[in-house]
Protein backbone atom coordinates (compact mmCIF):
# COMPACT_ATOMS: atom_id res chain seq x y z
CA UNK A 1 0.00 0.00 0.00
CA UNK A 2 1.26 3.42 -0.77
CA UNK A 3 1.83 6.04 1.33
CA UNK A 4 -1.71 8.08 2.35
CA UNK A 5 -2.93 10.93 3.65
CA UNK A 6 -6.77 10.79 2.70
CA UNK A 7 -8.16 8.57 5.40
CA UNK A 8 -6.11 10.14 8.44
CA UNK A 9 -8.60 11.26 10.84
CA UNK A 10 -8.14 15.25 11.00
CA UNK A 11 -6.94 16.43 14.91
CA UNK A 12 -9.34 18.18 16.64
CA UNK A 13 -8.40 20.94 19.16
CA UNK A 14 -5.03 21.75 19.87
CA UNK A 15 -4.17 22.97 24.06
CA UNK A 16 -5.84 26.55 23.24
CA UNK A 17 -8.23 26.01 20.84
CA UNK A 18 -6.20 26.35 17.94
CA UNK A 19 -7.78 24.51 15.09
CA UNK A 20 -4.97 21.65 13.42
CA UNK A 21 -4.61 21.05 10.14
CA UNK A 22 -4.78 17.64 8.36
CA UNK A 23 -1.44 16.02 8.49
CA UNK A 24 -2.04 15.74 4.90
CA UNK A 25 -2.14 19.46 4.07
CA UNK A 26 1.82 19.47 5.88
CA UNK A 27 2.66 16.63 3.76
CA UNK A 28 1.62 18.46 0.51
CA UNK A 29 4.49 20.69 0.95
CA UNK A 30 6.97 17.52 -0.56
CA UNK A 31 9.25 19.28 -3.15
CA UNK A 32 7.64 22.50 -3.46
CA UNK A 33 10.22 24.96 -4.62
CA UNK A 34 10.52 28.18 -2.16
CA UNK A 35 9.67 26.22 0.66
CA UNK A 36 12.04 26.80 3.57
CA UNK A 37 13.53 23.42 4.73
CA UNK A 38 13.43 22.07 0.92
CA UNK A 39 17.11 23.38 0.18
CA UNK A 40 18.84 20.39 -1.92
CA UNK A 41 21.48 20.09 0.74
CA UNK A 42 18.60 20.06 3.49
CA UNK A 43 16.55 17.20 1.49
CA UNK A 44 20.07 15.08 0.90
CA UNK A 45 20.72 15.56 4.76
CA UNK A 46 17.24 14.49 5.83
CA UNK A 47 17.31 11.47 4.03
CA UNK A 48 20.50 10.39 5.24
CA UNK A 49 19.89 10.93 8.57
CA UNK A 50 16.32 8.80 8.40
CA UNK A 51 18.59 6.20 6.74
CA UNK A 52 20.77 6.10 9.41
CA UNK A 53 17.79 5.28 12.25
CA UNK A 54 16.33 2.90 9.77
CA UNK A 55 19.73 0.97 9.14
CA UNK A 56 21.62 0.66 12.29
CA UNK A 57 18.51 -0.04 14.17
CA UNK A 58 18.10 -3.97 15.11
CA UNK A 59 15.06 -4.25 12.91
CA UNK A 60 14.08 -7.15 15.51
CA UNK A 61 14.44 -5.63 18.94
CA UNK A 62 14.52 -1.99 18.11
CA UNK A 63 17.41 -1.12 19.82
CA UNK A 64 18.88 2.27 18.14
CA UNK A 65 22.90 2.00 19.04
CA UNK A 66 24.41 4.94 21.04
CA UNK A 67 26.74 5.09 17.74
CA UNK A 68 27.94 4.10 14.80
CA UNK A 69 29.62 2.49 13.54
CA UNK A 70 31.45 2.16 17.02
CA UNK A 71 28.55 -0.29 18.52
CA UNK A 72 28.58 -0.94 22.08
CA UNK A 73 25.24 -0.75 23.60
CA UNK A 74 21.76 1.34 22.44
CA UNK A 75 20.60 4.49 24.13
CA UNK A 76 16.88 4.18 24.84
CA UNK A 77 17.06 8.48 23.92
CA UNK A 78 18.06 7.19 20.78
CA UNK A 79 15.21 4.68 20.35
CA UNK A 80 12.75 7.58 21.18
CA UNK A 81 14.13 9.38 18.49
CA UNK A 82 14.43 6.64 16.05
CA UNK A 83 10.35 6.40 16.68
CA UNK A 84 9.93 9.59 15.12
CA UNK A 85 12.74 8.73 12.38
CA UNK A 86 10.00 6.29 11.34
CA UNK A 87 7.25 8.71 11.05
CA UNK A 88 9.66 11.12 8.67
CA UNK A 89 10.15 7.71 6.52
CA UNK A 90 6.41 6.88 6.17
CA UNK A 91 5.46 10.42 5.83
CA UNK A 92 8.27 11.32 2.97
CA UNK A 93 7.81 7.95 1.20
CA UNK A 94 11.34 6.68 2.04
CA UNK A 95 9.70 3.74 3.41
CA UNK A 96 5.64 2.29 3.46
CA UNK A 97 3.09 3.05 6.38
CA UNK A 98 3.40 -0.48 7.54
CA UNK A 99 6.98 -0.59 7.37
CA UNK A 100 6.97 1.83 9.56
CA UNK A 101 4.13 0.81 11.97
CA UNK A 102 5.98 -3.00 12.15
CA UNK A 103 9.08 -1.20 13.32
CA UNK A 104 7.49 0.63 15.96
CA UNK A 105 5.67 -2.32 17.25
CA UNK A 106 8.40 -4.32 17.34
CA UNK A 107 9.99 -1.64 19.28
CA UNK A 108 7.37 -1.28 21.59
CA UNK A 109 6.34 -4.70 22.53
CA UNK A 110 10.15 -5.75 22.80
CA UNK A 111 10.51 -3.03 24.99
CA UNK A 112 7.35 -3.50 27.20
CA UNK A 113 8.37 -7.02 27.75
CA UNK A 114 11.75 -6.71 28.99
CA UNK A 115 12.24 -7.21 32.72
CA UNK A 116 12.13 -4.61 35.18
CA UNK A 117 13.50 -5.16 38.89
CA UNK A 118 15.61 -3.61 41.28
CA UNK A 119 18.28 -6.01 40.34
CA UNK A 120 21.94 -4.72 39.63
CA UNK A 121 21.89 -6.52 36.74
CA UNK A 122 19.74 -9.24 34.14
CA UNK A 123 16.51 -6.52 33.89
CA UNK A 124 16.02 -3.28 31.96
CA UNK A 125 14.73 -0.97 34.41
CA UNK A 126 12.54 -0.15 37.78
CA UNK A 127 9.43 1.00 38.54
CA UNK A 128 8.83 1.62 34.27
CA UNK A 129 11.93 3.88 34.02
CA UNK A 130 14.49 2.32 31.64
CA UNK A 131 18.21 2.29 32.36
CA UNK A 132 19.86 4.93 30.41
CA UNK A 133 22.12 2.29 27.70
CA UNK A 134 20.87 -1.39 27.29
CA UNK A 135 22.56 -4.32 26.35
CA UNK A 136 22.29 -5.74 22.46
CA UNK A 137 22.04 -9.52 23.12
CA UNK A 138 19.11 -8.83 25.72
CA UNK A 139 17.93 -5.09 26.25
CA UNK A 140 19.21 -5.27 30.23
CA UNK A 141 21.08 -2.98 31.70
CA UNK A 142 24.13 -2.14 30.07
CA UNK A 143 27.23 -2.22 32.85
CA UNK A 144 26.76 0.29 35.95
CA UNK A 145 24.51 2.66 34.33
CA UNK A 146 21.84 4.68 35.59
CA UNK A 147 18.32 4.20 35.74
CA UNK A 148 17.57 7.81 33.96
CA UNK A 149 14.69 10.05 34.18
CA UNK A 150 15.50 11.89 31.21
CA UNK A 151 15.80 9.46 28.62
CA UNK A 152 13.43 7.26 29.70
CA UNK A 153 11.45 10.75 29.13
CA UNK A 154 12.60 10.63 25.75
CA UNK A 155 11.70 7.54 25.50
CA UNK A 156 8.59 8.25 26.20
CA UNK A 157 7.96 10.95 23.89
CA UNK A 158 8.75 9.27 20.77
CA UNK A 159 6.69 6.31 22.13
CA UNK A 160 3.78 8.90 22.19
CA UNK A 161 4.20 10.49 19.23
CA UNK A 162 4.41 7.01 17.56
CA UNK A 163 0.40 6.85 19.20
CA UNK A 164 -0.80 9.86 18.06
CA UNK A 165 0.56 8.75 14.71
CA UNK A 166 -0.43 5.55 13.92
CA UNK A 167 -3.78 6.01 14.09
CA UNK A 168 -5.66 3.87 11.91
CA UNK A 169 -7.75 1.06 13.06
CA UNK A 170 -5.52 -1.98 11.95
CA UNK A 171 -4.03 -4.52 14.75
CA UNK A 172 -0.44 -3.30 14.24
CA UNK A 173 -1.49 0.34 14.79
CA UNK A 174 -4.24 -0.31 17.60
CA UNK A 175 -1.19 -1.93 19.56
CA UNK A 176 0.91 0.82 18.99
CA UNK A 177 -1.05 3.08 20.39
CA UNK A 178 -1.82 -0.03 23.63
CA UNK A 179 1.84 -0.30 24.21
CA UNK A 180 2.93 3.61 23.80
CA UNK A 181 0.30 4.34 26.37
CA UNK A 182 1.09 1.36 28.73
CA UNK A 183 5.15 2.27 28.60
CA UNK A 184 3.95 5.56 29.64
CA UNK A 185 1.40 4.96 32.44
CA UNK A 186 3.97 2.53 33.39
CA UNK A 187 6.14 4.62 35.12
CA UNK A 188 6.03 5.42 38.55
CA UNK A 189 7.55 8.98 38.81
CA UNK A 190 6.93 9.29 42.22
CA UNK A 191 10.25 7.16 42.84
CA UNK A 192 12.23 10.01 41.53
CA UNK A 193 10.95 12.95 43.31
CA UNK A 194 13.12 13.91 46.30
CA UNK A 195 12.72 16.08 49.24
CA UNK A 196 14.19 19.20 47.71
CA UNK A 197 10.43 19.31 45.38
CA UNK A 198 12.95 17.89 42.56
CA UNK A 199 13.28 14.97 40.64
CA UNK A 200 16.48 13.31 40.46
CA UNK A 201 18.64 13.08 37.54
CA UNK A 202 18.72 8.85 38.02
CA UNK A 203 18.97 5.95 40.37
CA UNK A 204 21.51 2.97 40.75
CA UNK A 205 20.51 -0.27 42.31
CA UNK A 206 24.14 -0.14 43.57
CA UNK A 207 23.60 3.03 45.71
CA UNK A 208 20.50 4.93 45.38
CA UNK A 209 19.68 7.97 44.18
CA UNK A 210 22.04 10.49 42.32
CA UNK A 211 22.74 13.35 43.64
CA UNK A 212 22.33 15.93 40.56
CA UNK A 213 18.71 16.85 40.25
CA UNK A 214 16.62 18.77 37.31
CA UNK A 215 17.00 22.13 38.17
CA UNK A 216 15.52 24.44 35.18
CA UNK A 217 16.53 25.64 32.99
CA UNK A 218 17.38 22.75 30.78
CA UNK A 219 16.13 19.50 28.51
CA UNK A 220 14.54 18.04 32.20
CA UNK A 221 11.37 20.17 31.56
CA UNK A 222 9.68 16.92 29.04
CA UNK A 223 10.40 15.20 32.66
CA UNK A 224 8.11 17.44 34.96
CA UNK A 225 5.10 17.48 32.51
CA UNK A 226 5.18 13.50 31.98
CA UNK A 227 5.47 13.28 35.55
CA UNK A 228 2.81 15.90 36.11
CA UNK A 229 0.34 14.57 33.80
CA UNK A 230 0.23 10.37 34.66
CA UNK A 231 -2.52 9.22 35.34
CA UNK A 232 -1.39 6.50 37.14
CA UNK A 233 1.75 8.08 39.38
CA UNK A 234 1.51 11.50 39.03
CA UNK A 235 3.87 14.37 41.34
CA UNK A 236 2.50 17.16 42.61
CA UNK A 237 2.36 20.43 39.93
CA UNK A 238 4.14 22.24 42.48
CA UNK A 239 6.86 20.49 41.61
CA UNK A 240 6.95 22.49 38.24
CA UNK A 241 7.15 26.07 40.02
CA UNK A 242 10.60 24.62 42.28
CA UNK A 243 11.93 23.63 38.66
CA UNK A 244 11.17 27.26 37.34
CA UNK A 245 12.66 28.79 41.05
CA UNK A 246 16.32 28.62 40.00
CA UNK A 247 15.54 30.25 36.30
CA UNK A 248 17.03 33.62 37.49
CA UNK A 249 20.56 31.88 37.68
CA UNK A 250 20.37 32.00 33.83
CA UNK A 251 18.25 34.47 32.79
CA UNK A 252 20.51 37.50 31.07
CA UNK A 253 22.17 38.30 28.14
CA UNK A 254 24.76 35.14 27.74
CA UNK A 255 26.31 36.86 24.55
CA UNK A 256 23.09 37.99 22.69
CA UNK A 257 18.95 39.13 24.03
CA UNK A 258 18.31 38.24 27.19
CA UNK A 259 17.13 34.85 27.66
CA UNK A 260 17.56 31.73 29.75
CA UNK A 261 20.55 30.39 29.19
CA UNK A 262 22.20 27.03 28.94
CA UNK A 263 25.09 26.70 27.65
CA UNK A 264 24.89 23.18 25.23
CA UNK A 265 21.99 23.98 22.32
CA UNK A 266 20.94 20.22 23.03
CA UNK A 267 18.82 21.96 26.50
CA UNK A 268 17.26 24.18 24.04
CA UNK A 269 16.60 21.71 21.50
CA UNK A 270 14.87 18.47 22.86
CA UNK A 271 12.01 19.61 24.31
CA UNK A 272 11.17 21.61 20.85
CA UNK A 273 10.99 18.19 18.80
CA UNK A 274 7.71 17.21 20.33
CA UNK A 275 6.38 20.63 21.96
CA UNK A 276 5.72 23.38 19.77
CA UNK A 277 5.93 26.62 22.64
CA UNK A 278 5.20 29.10 20.13
CA UNK A 279 2.36 31.70 21.31
CA UNK A 280 2.22 29.93 25.01
CA UNK A 281 4.14 30.54 27.97
CA UNK A 282 4.06 29.64 31.60
CA UNK A 283 4.20 32.15 34.44
CA UNK A 284 7.76 33.04 34.64
CA UNK A 285 8.13 33.79 30.91
CA UNK A 286 4.71 35.74 30.43
CA UNK A 287 6.12 38.82 32.20
CA UNK A 288 9.19 38.95 30.30
CA UNK A 289 7.09 38.69 26.91
CA UNK A 290 8.71 35.57 25.96
CA UNK A 291 7.75 32.18 24.88
CA UNK A 292 10.37 29.53 25.25
CA UNK A 293 10.58 28.96 21.08
CA UNK A 294 12.07 32.61 20.77
CA UNK A 295 14.26 31.53 23.75
CA UNK A 296 15.67 29.26 21.69
CA UNK A 297 15.46 31.40 18.79
CA UNK A 298 17.83 33.78 21.08
CA UNK A 299 20.00 31.06 22.56
CA UNK A 300 20.72 29.53 19.15
CA UNK A 301 22.04 33.29 17.92
CA UNK A 302 23.89 34.05 21.29
CA UNK A 303 25.76 30.83 20.22
CA UNK A 304 26.75 32.65 16.18
CA UNK A 305 27.68 35.70 18.16
CA UNK A 306 30.29 33.88 20.15
CA UNK A 307 31.80 31.85 17.38
CA UNK A 308 31.91 35.48 15.21
CA UNK A 309 33.10 37.00 18.72
CA UNK A 310 35.76 33.99 19.02
CA UNK A 311 37.18 35.30 22.18
CA UNK A 312 39.19 32.38 22.50
CA UNK A 313 40.79 32.41 19.31
CA UNK A 314 40.51 28.73 17.98
CA UNK A 315 40.31 27.80 14.25
CA UNK A 316 37.53 28.68 11.78
CA UNK A 317 35.23 29.88 14.27
CA UNK A 318 32.72 32.73 12.47
CA UNK A 319 29.53 33.97 11.11
CA UNK A 320 28.80 30.33 9.32
CA UNK A 321 31.15 27.70 11.35
CA UNK A 322 29.39 27.41 14.91
CA UNK A 323 27.79 25.25 17.42
CA UNK A 324 28.54 23.88 20.39
CA UNK A 325 26.19 21.16 22.50
CA UNK A 326 27.29 17.62 24.16
CA UNK A 327 29.52 15.92 21.56
CA UNK A 328 32.45 14.08 21.11
CA UNK A 329 35.94 15.62 21.44
CA UNK A 330 39.30 14.71 20.60
CA UNK A 331 40.50 13.78 24.20
CA UNK A 332 41.13 14.57 27.19
CA UNK A 333 44.49 16.73 27.33
CA UNK A 334 46.05 19.78 28.04
CA UNK A 335 48.26 20.76 25.09
CA UNK A 336 50.28 23.67 23.62
CA UNK A 337 49.26 24.06 20.22
CA UNK A 338 50.40 27.09 17.64
CA UNK A 339 51.98 28.48 21.13
CA UNK A 340 48.87 28.64 23.23
CA UNK A 341 48.11 26.02 26.30
CA UNK A 342 44.23 24.79 25.96
CA UNK A 343 42.51 22.13 27.73
CA UNK A 344 40.77 19.77 25.11
CA UNK A 345 37.88 17.53 26.61
CA UNK A 346 36.63 13.71 24.61
CA UNK A 347 32.50 13.51 25.00
CA UNK A 348 31.48 16.72 27.08
CA UNK A 349 28.98 19.08 27.43
CA UNK A 350 30.39 22.46 25.41
CA UNK A 351 29.11 26.02 25.05
CA UNK A 352 29.35 29.66 26.23
CA UNK A 353 27.55 31.40 29.11
CA UNK A 354 25.17 29.87 31.22
CA UNK A 355 27.03 28.24 35.03
CA UNK A 356 28.98 25.33 32.80
CA UNK A 357 30.71 27.39 30.29
CA UNK A 358 33.30 25.00 27.66
CA UNK A 359 34.73 25.81 24.98
CA UNK A 360 37.60 23.48 23.13
CA UNK A 361 37.62 24.65 19.49
CA UNK A 362 34.72 21.85 19.15
CA UNK A 363 32.02 22.19 16.98
CA UNK A 364 29.43 19.91 16.44
CA UNK A 365 27.05 19.81 13.38
CA UNK A 366 23.83 19.08 15.52
CA UNK A 367 23.60 22.28 17.34
CA UNK A 368 23.01 24.24 14.52
CA UNK A 369 21.02 22.13 12.42
CA UNK A 370 19.01 20.79 15.61
CA UNK A 371 17.70 24.83 15.97
CA UNK A 372 16.70 25.27 12.30
CA UNK A 373 13.42 25.42 13.17
CA UNK A 374 14.13 27.99 15.17
CA UNK A 375 16.57 29.98 12.69
CA UNK A 376 15.93 28.43 9.56
CA UNK A 377 18.38 31.25 7.62
CA UNK A 378 21.28 31.16 9.76
CA UNK A 379 21.52 27.04 10.16
CA UNK A 380 20.96 26.43 6.68
CA UNK A 381 24.10 29.20 6.18
CA UNK A 382 25.88 27.25 9.08
CA UNK A 383 25.23 23.83 7.43
CA UNK A 384 26.16 24.50 3.69
CA UNK A 385 29.16 26.47 4.79
CA UNK A 386 30.17 23.40 6.59
CA UNK A 387 29.85 21.07 4.16
CA UNK A 388 31.54 23.57 1.54
CA UNK A 389 34.62 23.84 3.44
CA UNK A 390 34.88 20.52 5.07
CA UNK A 391 33.31 18.33 2.13
CA UNK A 392 33.52 14.23 2.83
CA UNK A 393 36.18 15.46 5.96
CA UNK A 394 32.77 15.57 7.99
CA UNK A 395 30.11 14.49 5.70
CA UNK A 396 29.58 10.87 5.21
CA UNK A 397 26.45 8.02 4.56
CA UNK A 398 24.27 8.94 7.35
CA UNK A 399 25.42 12.95 7.19
CA UNK A 400 27.55 15.10 9.54
CA UNK A 401 29.68 13.29 11.80
CA UNK A 402 29.22 14.15 15.25
CA UNK A 403 31.63 16.77 15.56
CA UNK A 404 34.90 18.05 14.09
CA UNK A 405 38.22 20.28 15.91
CA UNK A 406 39.55 22.58 13.33
CA UNK A 407 42.28 23.77 16.00
CA UNK A 408 43.13 20.34 17.29
CA UNK A 409 45.69 19.25 14.77
CA UNK A 410 48.33 17.12 16.38
CA UNK A 411 49.80 13.86 16.19
CA UNK A 412 48.42 12.76 19.84
CA UNK A 413 46.50 9.87 19.64
CA UNK A 414 42.75 10.57 20.05
CA UNK A 415 39.99 7.48 21.01
CA UNK A 416 37.04 8.86 19.29
CA UNK A 417 38.21 10.53 16.08
CA UNK A 418 41.02 10.99 13.68
CA UNK A 419 42.69 13.87 11.84
CA UNK A 420 41.61 15.14 8.32
CA UNK A 421 43.65 17.46 6.13
CA UNK A 422 40.52 20.08 6.16
CA UNK A 423 38.66 19.82 8.92
CA UNK A 424 41.56 19.03 11.35
CA UNK A 425 40.44 16.32 14.14
CA UNK A 426 37.10 14.65 13.10
CA UNK A 427 34.71 12.08 15.31
CA UNK A 428 34.59 8.61 14.03
CA UNK A 429 30.58 8.12 14.73
CA UNK A 430 28.04 9.67 14.21
CA UNK A 431 25.44 9.75 17.55
CA UNK A 432 21.80 8.86 18.09
CA UNK A 433 20.80 11.53 19.89
CA UNK A 434 22.64 14.07 17.58
CA UNK A 435 21.15 12.74 15.13
CA UNK A 436 17.72 12.39 16.22
CA UNK A 437 17.73 16.67 16.27
CA UNK A 438 18.68 17.09 13.15
CA UNK A 439 15.92 15.27 11.40
CA UNK A 440 13.45 16.39 13.74
CA UNK A 441 14.56 19.52 13.04
CA UNK A 442 14.02 19.80 9.66
CA UNK A 443 11.07 17.83 9.64
CA UNK A 444 9.39 20.39 11.97
CA UNK A 445 10.73 23.34 10.02
CA UNK A 446 9.05 22.13 6.45
CA UNK A 447 5.98 20.54 8.19
CA UNK A 448 5.47 20.55 11.58
CA UNK A 449 5.12 17.16 11.83
CA UNK A 450 5.81 16.32 14.90
CA UNK A 451 4.33 19.53 16.38
CA UNK A 452 1.23 18.41 14.91
CA UNK A 453 0.78 15.43 16.17
CA UNK A 454 1.58 15.92 19.74
CA UNK A 455 -1.20 18.90 19.78
CA UNK A 456 -3.35 16.15 19.99
CA UNK A 457 -1.60 14.28 22.66
CA UNK A 458 -3.82 14.21 25.65
CA UNK A 459 -0.72 13.74 28.62
CA UNK A 460 1.12 16.17 27.28
CA UNK A 461 -1.45 18.70 26.72
CA UNK A 462 -2.52 18.24 30.57
CA UNK A 463 1.03 18.64 31.72
CA UNK A 464 1.59 21.94 29.65
CA UNK A 465 -2.06 22.82 31.64
CA UNK A 466 -0.84 21.35 35.24
CA UNK A 467 2.41 23.06 34.28
CA UNK A 468 0.23 27.14 34.21
CA UNK A 469 1.37 27.58 30.34
CA UNK A 470 -1.08 29.80 28.54
CA UNK A 471 -2.11 31.59 25.59
CA UNK A 472 0.32 34.53 25.13
CA UNK A 473 -0.30 37.77 22.30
Amino acid sequence: MSVSHTSRRAFGQGLFGLSLLPLGACASLQGRSGVPGYDALLSDLHRRTFQFFWDVTDHRTGLTPDRWPTRTFSSVAAIGFAFNAYIVGAESGYIRREQAAERTFNTLNFLYNLPQGDAVSGTAGYRGYFYHFLRFDDGTRYKTCELSSIDTSLLLMGALCAGQYFDRDTTVERDIRRLSTALYERVDWTFMMRPSGRQTMGWHPEDGFIKAEWRGYNEGMMVYLLAMASPTHPIDPKAYQVWCSTYDETFGPNHGEPHLGFHALFGHQYNHVWIDYRGIADAYMRPKGLDYFENSRRATLAQRNYAIQNPMGFKDYGLDIWGFTACDGPADVKLTLDGVERQFRSYSARGPGDLHPFDDGTIAPTAALGSIMFTPVESLAAAKAMQARYGTDIYGQYGFFDSFNPTFVTDYPSREGHQTKRAGWVSNDYIGIDQGPILCGIENLRSGLFWRLMKGCAPLQRGLKLAGFEAVA
